[in-house]
């Protein structure tokens, strides 16, 4: 069994992550108090993935949940699924990291990390054959920033040859509700480019669009943007769980998609996404989702496909599907769009195919692509960092903390080397050297 830790850091954190867990309890029959309630051989064959099981057949999820306040997690506690959770996982903090990502990395999350790893360390204990962690948080606050990017440089350092797959919320560009967010960002991307394996852009103002546009509901609540995103996580990990004719995990994903090891940041897809008065009227095969998941508007980060080229990518297709017709498809996008794809990767698109599809549907797939556009989100950070910064501007509230100056100096020239790489490679040219033929 590969068993995977979630860990689940500050409040976007914890709230993707609690919908996540509602995912996968629905998926492998399991109720909100951790009894099994399924009748399928199949849910049962995999489930030491996620979860432990404890006395009495009760299954208990193989997750950490931290945050700097205790709010998020008194609601959570609270929740129809609160008892599903080892009560000893539970770790928080008084005072909170107000925003402040030199709170979440030094002064108050440093103090909570060392429990955490405790924590993890039982998890850890407990498993046959770690294969890695998930961590979900965000960037723009301070707990999921500051303490989320702690958390998984202290893991890299104990369990460096471990894949860590991070889901991590960027800040939107018109969606912001803290002012120091490009700080933030900053400071934890530069962590995040070190200590990461692999890490999924997610950013609001994408999800908002993807409810407005193609689901037709007005006034997204939370709830509804998270499912989203859960829905993508429990993608990316249903070979791990349930059979299939073409396995992934989460180092077959690393190796097949990360082309240099700072080359790590991923945008993701879902298909199929209908809003519930047009299901009726479409038709739903492996062409429509291909075509759906490789579509702009189905992405889940705000930087346009079209601008920038593909790297690699992976389409991980859920249901009874036909490998054939898969491969065709994907060949037959890739031929007609052969200008967003690098020309010096060869057969760039992997796929993997899980029978069982999700609750409620017949078929679907998740996307990951390692796009040259993300550089574009990266860019607007920057420029928005460097606005501030050139002024000096809140710098003391990170001084405080006992943060340096030139720390930040360090994590923008880190990001700036980022996109240039990021370019370097967009514009790069089949050499003709690299086109080797037989005489």
């Amino acid at each position: 069994m590969r068993e995977i830790v979630v860990i689940q850091a500050g409040q976007c954190g914890n709230q993707i992550g609690s919908k996540f867990w509602e995912v996968l309890s629905n998926e492998h029959g399991v109720n909100p108090k951790g009894a099994y309630v399924g009748d399928k051989k199949r849910q049962l064959d995999k489930m030491g993935v996620y979860f432990n099981e404890a006395m009495g057949g009760r299954y208990v999820p193989r997750c950490v949940l931290c945050d700097l306040e205790p709010g998020t997690l008194d609601s959570i506690r609270g929740s129809e699924y609160g008892e599903l959770f080892r009560p000893d996982n539970f770790l928080f903090g008084d005072s909170g990291a107000g925003n402040n990502w030199a709170k979440g990395f030094y002064s108050e999350g440093a103090q909570l990390a060392e429990l955490v790893q405790d924590a993890l360390r039982r998890e850890i204990e407990a498993c046959d054959c770690l294969q890695g962690f998930q961590i979900t948080h965000s960037l723009g606050g301070g707990t999921g920033s500051g303490l989320g990017t702690l958390l998984l440089t202290k893991i890299n350092e104990e369990y460096p040859d471990r894949i860590t797959s991070t889901f991590s919320v960027y800040p939107s560009p018109k969606v912001s509700d803290t002012i120091v967010e490009p700080y933030n960002c900053i400071l934890a991307t530069h962590q995040l480019l070190e200590a990461a394996g692999q890490t999924v852009v997610i950013d609001n103002e994408a999800l908002h669009n993807i409810c407005l546009n193609i689901l037709d509901i007005k006034n997204p609540s939370y709830g509804e943007l998270n499912q989203l995103v859960a829905a993508t996580m429990s993608g990316v990990t249903c070979s791990l769980r349930f059979p299939g004719q073409l396995n992934s995990d989460l180092r077959k994903l690393a190796t097949n998609l990360i082309p240099f090891p700072r080359l790590h940041f991923f945008i993701a897809g879902f298909a199929p996404l209908v809003a519930k008065n047009s299901q009726i009227y479409k038709t739903l095969n492996v062409r429509e989702l291909v075509a759906q998941m490789f579509d702009a508007k189905n992405m889940m980060c705000a930087c346009d496909p079209r601008l920038g080229k593909y790297l690699t990518a992976s389409g991980m297709f859920r249901g009874r599907l036909s490998m054939k017709d898969i491969d065709e498809h994907m060949l037959a996008l890739q031929n007609k769009n052969m200008g967003h794809f690098v020309e010096w990767i060869q057969n760039n698109i992997k796929s993997s195919v899980c029978d069982i599809p999700p609750e409620g549907m017949k078929m679907s797939v998740t996307f990951l692509g390692n796009q040259t556009c993300v550089m574009d989100l990266f860019k607007r950070i920057v420029g928005q960092f460097n606005r501030m910064f050139r002024r000096k501007a809140f710098i003391h509230w990170y001084t405080t903390e006992g943060m340096d100056e030139s720390e930040f100096n360090e994590a923008e020239t880190n990001c700036q080397d980022l996109i240039e790489q990021y370019q370097q490679y967009q514009e790069a040219e089949v050499e003709e050297s690299d086109d080797f033929e037989e005489e």
